[in-house]
């Protein structure tokens, strides 16, 4: 186990005395709420409560441009390039609740659009902007757009080709034209510098719907996943005990606000507590990102696995190539994180990096490695307090939780808190089919061990079943990862009658390795005595990449679909390297 250098007093200090007396009504009184008891509003405890308080001068955003040049946002700016794009969507006729989508790149306009709907009260949807016309297409009908914000050339390369289809889509609003093409077709910036930059927020339930996120189906059509406005209170307090953020921090989450994380942490949780967050408008680049940790003086980094992955297998040392001394927590959120990855963490920044969990569906982080907690690498850590989780046996739509510890089940957890998702848009039989009684069936495999942590197995439907033996696919990649030749390894069942399925590896060897029959028998030889004859891999097929989705998350499902030559189902998300 390793421990995080304690270079300042954490918020959780003390995980056992705050778990056992934690309330969600005592957290939402932490924050200020609509004045005059009008509700709780997202984009009010994120901006508008700080532009009024000491931190207003404090910067809220810092983007930097693909040039390295870069525009700060202070909280009291923001509130009132927010407020505008509300008085916009106001004078548009919009109406609460009311769909509102972006396709852009990490550019100031996606923010003051994600935060300004909020303050109006409509609803946002955040699109990938590598979504090619029928991925965007399926999203914004799936998801009843009224409006549209994206640039000029996602215009004319993705949306130019499915108008017509979209009978519903009222507006587009371009970020960088300077005039009105028509009606429809409608200048950012002409639209901001037209409005007022006041706007009282109506009264907000915490009920009332906030955001939509779509999630990547295994075939058929992506899911809307709907979330509410007393979301904010996990973000809020996620940002507090994981993120640790204290006042003057400066933050950077790598993520795109196209996936839940980039929303949920690249906008809201930073914003909510306070702190500076930096935004990056460029891709993955190990100097940049160095660069960009070392020159804006970055407290806190939340990335990705396959980020992390990547850093790996170059041959950068980065804090010896690079002044570190201002990075305090390293987070990784997507899919596991495998040991090795926990270490090189320690080994190469002085600090382990830290991971977590939680799903779309979740809204926020539900289970994590503390900063101020020992750290056991391959763990997923401990459920944040006020989220009750267990592992169940699941038979015949039958619930039974499992109290010895080291046993796999399904990881559950209990309905009662307020970021988990209140449906799926239009798809209520779906949302039903994911609870039994009081428990959301998050369809994730684990156990829990006997000091409380959290370990993830696999998702429940890539299990292997073989030889008798239940396999988890994680398991098996994490020991593959230990072969000082294999960069990367995603592993699969494939349908063997003897035996029901076989275990098969794609593995991703190191720079200078040779995908030859020597290696491919040293490193079956090194999983055999590893895991034993039952477990390892029968087959190992080296490939130059895994597919993964721009989150992390190894696309396994893909994997097996080539592999047997079948359907390869929703691909939109597919990271493209």
């Amino acid at each position: 186990m390793i421990s995080i250098k304690n270079k300042i007093e954490h918020h959780l200090l003390d995980y056992e005395k705050v778990q056992a007396s934690f309330s969600w009504d005592t957290i939402a009184r932490e924050l200020s709420g609509l004045p005059d008891g009008k509700g709780l509003n997202i984009s009010h405890e994120a901006i508008d409560c700080h532009a009024h308080s000491p931190l207003k001068d404090t910067v809220a955003f810092r983007f930097i441009r693909k040039d390295r040049n870069f525009q700060d946002f202070t909280y009291a700016e923001l509130q009132k390039q927010t407020s505008k794009f509300a008085n916009v969507l106001q004078n548009l006729g919009v109406q609460k609740g009311e769909r509102v989508f972006s396709l852009a790149g990490r550019i100031p306009e996606l923010y003051t659009t994600a935060l300004g709907t909020l303050k109006y009260t409509a609803v946002f949807c955040p699109l990938f902007s590598v979504f090619g016309p029928e991925p965007v297409f399926q999203r914004l009908s799936r998801g009843d757009a009224s409006v549209l914000m994206t640039t000029s050339a996602l215009f004319d390369k993705t949306i130019k080709q499915i108008l017509e289809r979209l009978p519903l889509l009222r507006y587009i609003i371009i970020s960088d034209i300077t005039e009105h093409v028509s009606e429809k077709i409608l200048s950012f910036s002409k639209l901001i510098e037209q409005a007022k930059d006041n706007f009282v927020i109506p009264k907000t339930n915490p009920e009332d719907a906030a955001l939509l996120h779509f999630t990547s189906g295994t075939t058929g059509m992506p899911k809307g996943v709907l979330h509410v406005h007393q979301a904010v209170l996990t973000h809020y307090i996620t940002g507090k005990y994981v993120l640790d953020f204290h006042e003057g921090d400066r933050y950077w989450c790598t993520a795109d606000p196209g996936w839940v994380t980039g929303t949920s942490y690249g906008i809201i949780a930073p914003l909510v507590n306070g702190v500076t967050c930096i935004v990056d408008e460029e891709e993955f680049d190990a100097a940049r990102w160095y660069s960009i940790l070392e020159e804006h003086k970055v407290n806190i980094w939340y990335t990705a696995p396959t980020a992390i992955r990547r850093l790996m297998r170059m041959e950068i040392k980065p804090c010896i190539e690079y002044n570190l001394e201002n990075l305090r927590l390293i987070l990784s959120v997507g899919e596991p994180l495998h040991a090795e990855a926990v270490i090189w963490g320690e080994e190469n920044f002085g600090i382990p990096i830290l991971d977590n969990w939680w799903q779309t569906e979740t809204g926020g982080i539900m289970i994590a490695n503390y900063p101020s907690m020992k750290v056991k690498p391959g763990s997923m850590g401990k459920p944040l307090p006020g989220v009750e989780i267990a592992i169940a046996a699941i038979n015949d739509k039958q619930l039974k939780l499992i109290t010895e510890p080291n046993v796999q089940g399904h990881l559950v957890l209990k309905k009662r808190f307020p970021s988990l998702f209140r449906g799926y848009l239009h798809e209520n039989e779906r949302y039903n089919k994911c609870f039994i009684g009081d428990w959301y069936l998050s369809g994730d495999l684990a156990k829990k061990d006997t000091d409380g942590y959290f370990w993830f197995i696999s998702r429940a439907d890539d299990i292997i079943k073989t030889s008798g033996h239940m396999v988890g696919p994680f398991e098996v990649e994490s020991s593959l990862m230990r072969h000082p030749a294999v960069a990367e390894a995603a592993v699969i069942g494939k349908p063997e009658p003897t035996i029901g399925e076989l275990v098969k590896a794609f593995v991703v060897l190191k720079t200078g390795k040779e995908p030859n029959e020597e290696t491919k028998m040293d490193i079956m030889g090194f999983a055999r005595k590893e895991m034993g004859p039952a477990v390892a891999p029968k087959e190992i097929e080296f490939v130059e990449s895994i597919p993964k989705t721009r989150s992390g998350k190894i696309l396994r499902r893909l994997l097996k679909a080539r592999e047997l030559g079948l359907p390869e189902g929703d691909i939109s998300t597919l990271e493209q390297s």
